[in-house]
């Protein structure tokens, strides 16, 4: 049929009535607004007349009386018409096609409809039941939502929120519903909130996509292989208390010819773990362990640390370097082999009580004058507050982290160590991932300057895994490898299999394969690092949530203006604040909690009046 005035035809699937016919077609639309249109714009319903749009009422029919008679077959709309509404009009026509349009008996086009089979009617309703349904629930879920009496039951709608909140998933329907903005911090508030999470859910690595559970697949038992027994030399693997990964311990053997010598042991991992084998690439995807206050997350299975950890059995295997030092503690040479050691494992805490007995007095001289030697060639020493934070039954423990002189001790041999280890690869053209820091000039700092130590740590460069050598100036080394913890980090095993792989005479990983490993690596280490820092502050905050009466000393160490950010050194924490009055950097600010946001990682505290104290010079300059 041919469109001509008067027509009832289809505009957008919306009723339409053709006022005028040409090269456009000018129809009427719902309302008394015109448009004009091509004519393949539009579908023919009903040839008419009609007078106008309002003459389409409601109908009622015998729908499913047609559908029995047609099912499973096809149909004009004019046909179906007559047999719902008895007639075919225009009125009829646009009353038919809605029913066409829902879909449940019918699909189609105007001139041919198809009629649905009983089957698939019989799915269709029940498909709608279940829309209705969940709706119905839905709808419930959000007033439970609201009044704060969510059930069992609404844990599949509360997933979704949780993906949101560990960042797995970019929208939250809850969210949107309850007219919250769309962030990750809303959605761990409202789950708190609910009590679906308690405070002591930490979201950060997940959020971050780390990998957040250890490995537990078996491993090889050490290889039968020669090792040289150096369970003469009285070994000593000092960490802090609670340490459950021992991989390295000092030996000081005087008697060597010619040189002091110092050995550094360090776990043999290479020994179990080879390159490309399950345990690489699983300690690959981890880039290293996580240590969390609420656990440590290793990148090894725990029978690397039960076969190779130092000090847990009464020998131990290890990859020894054996150091020689002249009177001055300059490096002459270096030794690296399998090793049986026998090990006492100490604390810092111990070996600082016993820095006047041997070998623990020689081996701090030894710490100190290369100590002395990367200060002169531009160490940079910062010295910010540390603490130590875990949970213990759900209870929070913070204990500060003190300078000790033995901390400093393992630290100068780990690296004595790092250096002797990237000549020793420089000499035999050993492909490794050098750590490297580009150097930074800093004017002299005043003694016990926390504000002075707080500016430099920004700005300095972050290091930097290279396969060719380069200076790391934060440490005043001209070359230096880290690679005296490969049970807690990757690219250290990775040092440990090209030096076994040298010293047994087997193919070396090549520069781009070694490349591809430290690409691996660093892509996961920021975010490691990340979900570390942030994980300490949200227990730390929790630890202010169990302590609500907290009072303590704060120090400034920046400010613009009257903003100004505060250290707590009992915490490791840093707030902001607006200052009073005006006050010099280093003042000590007295400080009393005011509240906590966990999901922010907000602490907010209040100056009490008048509570503060001048730093030694300006005190001494009034």
């Amino acid at each position: 049929m041919s469109i001509n005035e008067g027509c009832l035809v289809l505009y957008k699937n919306r009723p339409a009535r053709v006022k005028q016919v040409g090269e456009k077609l000018e129809i009427e639309l719902e309302g008394n607004d015109t448009v004009k249109v091509r004519p393949k714009d539009v579908a023919l319903l009903h040839p008419g007349p009609l007078q106008k749009l309002s003459d389409l009422p409601p109908h009622d029919g015998e729908v499913e009386t047609a559908w029995e008679m047609l099912a499973g077959s096809t149909t004009t709309l004019a046909e179906l018409a007559e047999l719902v509404y008895v007639e075919y009009t225009p009125s009829t026509a646009w009353a038919a096609w809605q029913r066409v349009m829902e879909g449940l008996y019918f699909h189609g086009i105007p001139d041919e409809v198809v009629v649905h089979s009983e089957e698939k009617v019989t799915r269709e309703k029940a498909s709608r039941e279940a829309k209705i349904t969940e709706q119905q629930g839905w709808i419930a879920f959000v007033e439970r939502v609201k009044a704060k009496q969510i059930i069992p039951s609404d844990d599949r709608y509360l997933r979704e929120v949780v993906a949101f909140a560990l960042e797995r998933q970019p929208h939250s329907h809850l969210l949107q519903e309850l007219g919250r903005a769309e962030r990750p911090e809303n959605a761990h508030a409202l789950l708190l909130d609910l009590g679906y999470w308690d405070k002591t859910v930490d979201p950060y690595p997940q959020r971050l996509a780390l990998v957040t559970t250890s490995p537990t697949f078996d491993l090889p038992d050490l290889p039968d292989e020669q090792r040289s027994d150096l369970t003469h030399l009285p070994a000593f693997a000092i960490d802090d208390e609670g340490c459950l990964d021992p991989d390295d311990a000092l030996s000081l053997d005087s008697s060597a010819k010619g040189a002091c010598r110092l050995w550094v042991h360090v776990a043999d991992v290479a020994a179990l773990v080879h390159p490309d084998d399950t345990a690489d690439i699983e300690a690959r995807a981890h880039g290293a362990n996580l240590y969390l206050p609420e656990g440590t997350i290793s990148m090894l299975p725990p029978k690397a640390t039960h076969l190779l950890g130092l000090g847990l059995a009464e020998i131990s295997p290890a990859l020894s370097f054996g150091l020689d030092l002249d009177t001055n503690g300059q490096i002459l040479d270096v030794e690296i082999l399998p090793s049986w050691v026998r090990v006492t494992r100490l604390t810092y805490d111990e070996v600082e009580l016993r820095l006047t007995e041997e070998p623990f007095q020689s081996l701090y001289r030894l710490a100190e004058r290369f100590q002395q030697q990367r200060r002169d060639n531009g160490a940079i020493f910062i010295e910010l507050p540390e603490v130590k934070i875990r949970v213990i039954d759900g209870q929070v423990v913070i204990r500060p982290l003190l300078p000790l002189r033995s901390r400093d001790l393992v630290t100068e041999a780990m690296l004595m160590a790092g250096q002797a280890v990237a000549r020793f690869a420089l000499e035999r053209e050993i492909p490794f991932p050098f750590s490297t820091q580009t150097a930074v000039e800093i004017p002299p700092l005043k003694e016990n300057s926390l504000a002075e130590m707080f500016a430099v740590r920004r700005m300095l460069k972050p290091s930097q895994m290279k396969s060719v050598p380069a200076p790391h100036g934060g440490l005043g080394l001209e070359g230096y490898v880290q690679t005296t913890s490969p049970l807690r980090r990757y690219l250290d095993m990775v040092v440990h299999q090209q030096l076994r792989a040298y010293l047994h005479g087997r193919p070396l990983l090549g520069t781009q394969e070694l490349l591809e490993r430290v690409g691996a690596a660093e892509s996961i280490r920021s975010s490691a690092r990340r979900a570390e820092r942030l994980s300490r502050k949200h227990w730390t905050l929790i630890y202010l949530q169990q302590h609500p009466d907290w009072s303590g000393y704060g120090i400034l160490v920046e400010k613009n203006g009257l903003r100004g950010i505060v250290l707590i050194p009992e915490l490791d924490l840093e707030t902001q604040l607006h200052l009073r009055e005006d006050m010099p950097l280093d003042s000590q600010i007295f400080l009393t909690l005011k509240d906590v946001n966990l999901p922010e990682l907000e602490a907010h505290f209040k100056i009490s009046v008048g509570q503060f104290s001048l730093p030694n010079e300006v005190r001494q300059d009034a």
